[in-house]
């Protein structure tokens, strides 16, 4: 059997004061005609990424509907964890040579998790390309299956694609974030739209005091008294932590004593991030205000929570991007932003709703450098980058987008 996650269980009258309690109800109503079905979420690792936390919510709500929900792991290793970050970095657009042994490499782990998976399901959804082949290596069974692709596949590597094309097509349905997402070799399928959401419960998104966000960042070995820039996310060249720095330094000069937390997850699959993390701290030895973290130094959802949350700014300076949760989740908190124009960020974060969105370094510098000037714009950006995640990427919409889903295929 693939190794099964432990999830909580939360009472949903509990977001009642986030969403409301019609809301729950109407959530209720549409899960009534589906309570008791099978469903399997399977992914990758169990922490250190955007797909982790957002089914650390998801499976709980849902089976607090009546919905049989379980969330299981593949057991891959290093060698078939690199080969999965390269098909990962090529549907993302990066450059790669297909070769007969790196495919071997998938197809021989895939076939081994096909075996893993328990008895039949109503739903299995398959997250990401890791997993992707599961499907034709299984076989078709009694349930329906859905291949959930968390990352921007616009512009995909066209022999990656060519390569999984044949099993993502056996699919009952592929599940994208965005419209433009969808490869042209894939619009002829059965496909849904369904973007990520926050969950206002968990422990990053809950409401910390801000005596409690301040002695969590001063525990960090950061001084909470002064300016703050952070950026939050993997350690990934598409998040271009390097070019964070290179901005934070040009901001540095027009306003001096601020500092630079870059706080990353380290995750089971994304073995390129340890050679990632090396280059950051070899970049930043010698200098004493920029601080790196990871969930390896202390760094876990709380405290991503009150960085969030005490930050004067934060960036989200990404070049590819599939959604970035870390958008929701500042906003949620009422911090302005300065990012880049990828993927689902401008969904997240219109144009004058929660910060600004450039397209250069010079537009980071000159944007940034504003808002820790002017607190009281930054305040206002954030107020209404807050009302518009609770209106849009709350847990409740997308827990129902599930259910219409799932309703849909059975």
């Amino acid at each position: 059997m693939l190794q099964r996650v432990d999830v909580a269980t939360i009472p949903l009258n509990r977001y009642a004061s986030f969403f409301g309690a019609d809301e729950i109800e109407k959530l209720r109503v549409m899960a009534a005609p589906l309570r008791g079905l099978r469903v399997a979420h399977i992914n990758a690792t169990a922490y250190g990424g955007g797909v982790s936390e957002l089914l650390q919510s998801l499976v709980p709500f849902c089976r607090a509907l009546g919905i049989d929900a379980e969330w299981h792991i593949i057991p891959g290793d290093d060698s078939f964890f690199r080969v999965t970050k390269s098909f990962h970095n090529a549907l993302q657009g990066m450059e790669l040579e297909l070769t007969q042994n790196t495919k071997d490499t998938y197809l021989s782990y895939n076939r081994k998790f096909a075996d893993l998976l328990g008895p039949d399901y109503d739903i299995v959804m398959i997250h990401d390309p890791q997993p992707a082949a599961m499907r034709s290596l299984h076989g078709r069974g009694k349930g329906k299956w859905v291949w959930r692709c968390h990352i921007d596949t616009s512009h995909p590597n066209p022999q990656v694609l060519g390569f999984l094309r044949p099993f993502l097509a056996e699919y009952d349905a592929r599940v994208f974030t965005m419209e433009e997402f969808v490869p042209l070799d894939l619009r002829n399928e059965q496909y849904a739209i369904i973007p990520p959401s926050i969950d206002p419960l968990s422990p990053k998104n809950m409401p910390l005091t801000k005596d409690i966000s301040r002695q969590i960042i001063e525990w960090t070995g950061l001084q909470p008294d002064r300016l703050l820039i952070t950026q939050v996310s993997r350690f990934d060249p598409w998040k271009d932590p390097l070019g964070v720095i290179k901005v934070y330094r040009r901001v540095r000069q027009e306003v001096p004593g601020t500092q630079l937390a870059l706080l990353g997850q380290m995750a089971l699959d994304d073995p390129q991030g340890w050679d990632m993390y090396r280059e950051i701290n070899e970049e930043t030895k010698d200098d004493a205000d920029i601080h790196v973290r990871t969930n390896f130094t202390g760094i876990g959802n709380l405290e991503v929570n009150a960085f969030q949350s005490c930050s004067d700014v934060v960036l989200q300076k990404s070049i590819r991007e599939g959604f970035g949760l870390v958008v929701s989740e500042t906003l949620w908190k009422g911090t302005a932003m300065v990012s880049g124009r990828a993927g689902g960020i401008p969904m997240q974060m219109p144009e004058g709703v929660g910060g600004f969105l450039v397209g250069s370094d010079d537009e980071y510098v000159e944007k940034t450098v504003e808002l820790l000037r002017d607190h009281r714009k930054a305040q206002e950006l954030g107020a209404k980058g807050r009302e518009h995640v609770r209106k849009h990427f709350l847990i409740n919409r997308h827990v129902a987008d599930h259910l219409q889903l799932w309703a849909s295929l059975i």
